[in-house]
């Protein structure tokens, strides 16, 4: 008995492991689906499979086209259609595919790094903003390499390889004095994609008729319309990978400890720097021709990782395989939905759409060391400050300043102006400003409360409602709601917005909650929720749906369109809050003691955290419906109120809430002055501010 039990556990154990996915019998499914997708799509255009294969190798002649009749002319064009544009097309897909998922497996190597890929560490938000630039001030960089009369030609491979440097150089830069970890590696990345995105925003509106086109490349659109794209992806990408596959025997070195890899010999800064600059190499010619292409970088290494391919030579062989069938699958299943939706969808926005998701499922399996915060340790030396109630009338004496400065001083027509006519009973200037200076205000003070209560609830300096995620998740419910309810109103745009941020952090917590919030794992989840919000804003906007430029401004997080009436009610809202919340205080002063201490103290502390998200959910969601998701004050004002030494939870909240107060009413008035009479919206000026600092604060050591 016993040895027929033994026998039908090994044949159970042998079943388990014929089902077992590996890497191979992926991409053998992944081949499957693609040679039958790739059939629907030729026989949908009126081509059976063999006049598909005919029509890659011999473009049709036209020479007697007009001898033919009705039938044959249609299956000349849609030979003429497969020749020029749907197979360049699905090779174009598989040279990208395949050069992002080799990129993926190189930076992940060299830094030792499972998060590390060309969209977590900034190269392809840097190689995007790299094109906006040169498309809008130097148009002849992006003609062709060489020489010209209007002075040196770069070509747009080499423009977004510069872009992708730059921003993955500001990523180590930052990293360097914290040792490279993965916490600050990936907290960096996120922070310049972050800051990145707001230039671009910046550009985007100011530029809108010229970088009408760029949307849909930046969504990373692989149509294509002749053979030009494939012959420079192939000249540029086909060497890099056979280089990179060279340097498999020297990378395999990386595996090792410090000590032991250089007694033999290698230079590991040289190592590093060449196959980091090979793979930016790769994704910068992706992005010069395709656009930004999200999360194969990330996820086809990740995926045959788990799926047991544990050595480098097998990862530079599986992960680019997977990717290029990967992405090849996901742009023909985006084909055929373009020809049942009248709707643009491009193919990086979608594959974004898709990964994160998988990036979602994948983390509670990625293995991570328990580490602390980034900025947690300088943090924690700071000095109390013993009078906490004089610092508070200071910080309120500020933004009482700041609000009477935007109200009555401005830029206009004739130069610097401070305006008295208030004074006299003409209500002119405070008809046009103060709905502005109040929302801003409000929305501030609603941003600075959410984060504070988020910090001390998860004890993690690094949280708040931009990082992590929550306000990317109620931009993408308030953006739908948008599109899909005709005429919706504010209390229906609020409840969509709450509904948004309650999903964030349910998916937070229930991805987090085993490990005990290990900052990595819970920073990879902002990734994801972010990467998702900037893939359905891509879709929108590429689109051309006039509905889309009103989401834009709203998502770039102009107070333009602030009645006196909303505003009134978003500031009065926000004092409610701070008022109702006060009591909370020793709630916010126990819970990151943890839970055996504050449950012993007298705490709910599962009904305390649920009330807190809540809260934070509903405050977000408010925030966000007036100055868009790109804003930092969420995560500033908190980390401004511990600097000037409020560490106690009553303290504290107050002062992070006068912080955001202040910063948002400074941040509405620089945009409406710096570049006048032109504007820069409150939410993107305060992220450029916020970003700015959080960016000074990495580059300190811990």
């Amino acid at each position: 008995m016993a040895i027929t039990e033994q026998a039908a556990t090994g044949r159970a154990s042998r079943d388990h492991r014929l089902l077992h996915l590996t890497p191979g019998r992926a991409c053998s499914l992944l081949g499957l689906a693609l040679v039958i997708l790739g059939s629907l799509a030729l026989t949908r255009d009126g081509l059976s499979l063999m006049q598909g294969l005919i029509a890659l190798w011999t473009p049709p002649d036209f020479t007697d086209a007009a001898n033919l009749g009705q039938a044959d002319s249609a299956l000349l064009s849609a030979q003429l259609v497969a020749h020029v544009s749907w197979w360049p097309r699905l090779v174009c897909a598989l040279l990208a595919g395949g050069a992002l998922g080799m990129a993926g497996v190189l930076m992940q190597q060299v830094l030792r790094n499972p998060l590390a890929a060309p969209t977590t560490l900034g190269v392809a938000s840097g190689a995007s903003l790299a094109m906006m630039l040169a498309t809008l001030f130097a148009p002849a960089l992006m003609a062709g390499t060489g020489m010209a009369e209007g002075g040196l030609q770069l070509g747009r491979e080499w423009v977004a390889l510069i872009g992708g440097m730059v921003a993955m150089g500001l990523v180590f830069a930052l990293a360097w004095a914290r040792g490279m970890s993965p916490t600050v590696v990936v907290l960096a990345g996120l922070v310049v994609n972050l800051y990145i995105g707001a230039l671009g925003m910046v550009l985007l509106l100011f530029n809108q008729e010229a970088l009408h086109g760029t949307l849909v490349w930046g969504a990373g659109s692989l149509a294509q319309n002749s053979w030009d794209g494939v012959i420079t992806l192939v000249t540029r990408l086909i060497p890099g990978m056979l280089l990179a596959l060279v340097l498999m025997r020297p990378l395999a070195v990386l595996d090792l400890d410090e000590a032991n890899a250089r007694s033999l010999g290698v230079s590991l800064r040289k190592l590093r720097l060449m196959s980091l600059g090979l793979a930016v190499f790769l994704s910068a010619c992706v992005v010069s021709v395709l656009g930004i292409i999200g999360f194969i970088g990330l996820a086809a290494p990740a995926c045959v990782r788990l799926m047991g391919a544990r050595r480098l030579g097998q990862r530079l062989l599986w992960a680019p395989l997977f990717g290029a069938l990967l992405l090849a699958v996901t742009d023909l299943v985006v084909a055929n939905l373009d020809g049942l939706l009248p709707k643009l969808i491009p193919t990086g926005a979608m594959t974004a759409a898709l990964g994160a998701p998988l990036l979602l499922w994948l983390i509670p399996r990625l293995k991570m060391a328990q580490g602390t915060g980034p900025i947690s340790a300088g943090l924690s030396l700071v000095r109390r400050h013993p009078h906490p109630e004089k610092l508070h009338i200071l910080l309120a004496i500020g933004v009482l300043l700041a609000v009477l400065s935007a109200l009555i001083s401005g830029n206009t027509a004739s130069g610097w102006t401070l305006d008295s006519e208030w004074l006299h009973g003409q209500l002119s200037v405070l008809e046009w400003r103060l709905p502005r200076v109040l929302a801003a205000a409000g929305a501030g003070v609603l941003l600075a409360l959410s984060g504070t209560l988020l910090q001390r609830l998860t004890n993690n300096p690094m949280a708040s409602p931009e990082i992590l995620g929550i306000s990317g998740g109620t931009a993408i419910a308030l953006m739908l709601t948008l599109l899909l309810v005709p005429g919706a109103s504010q209390l229906t745009l609020l409840a969509a917005g709450v509904c948004g941020a309650l999903l964030c952090l349910a998916l937070l917590v229930l991805l987090n909650h085993r490990s005990g919030f290990i900052p990595e794992r819970v920073l990879l989840c902002g990734v994801a929720i972010t990467a998702l919000y900037d893939a359905v804003r891509g879709i929108i906007l590429a689109d051309g749906d006039p509905r889309g430029q009103q989401i834009l401004a709203w998502l770039s997080g102009s107070t333009y369109y602030v009645e006196l009436t909303s505003a009134v009610v978003v500031l009065a809202l926000a004092v409610i809050s701070v008022l109702m919340l006060r009591p909370l205080a020793r709630w916010l002063d126990i819970l990151p003691l943890g839970t055996a201490s504050a449950s012993a103290l007298g705490i709910g502390v599962s009904r305390a955290r649920l009330c807190l998200l809540g809260i934070v959910a509903l405050l977000t969601a408010l925030a966000t419906l007036i100055v868009g998701p790109l804003s930092f004050v969420g995560l500033l004002a908190p980390h401004l109120a511990r600097l000037l030494g409020l560490s106690r939870a009553r303290d504290h909240m107050l002062g992070a809430v006068l912080c955001g107060a202040l910063l948002m009413v400074l941040a509405d008035w620089l945009g409406r002055q710096l570049l006048f009479p032109y504007e820069i919206p409150a939410g993107l000026m305060a992220s450029l501010i916020g970003g700015s600092y959080f960016l000074w604060s990495l580059r300190k050591p811990s």
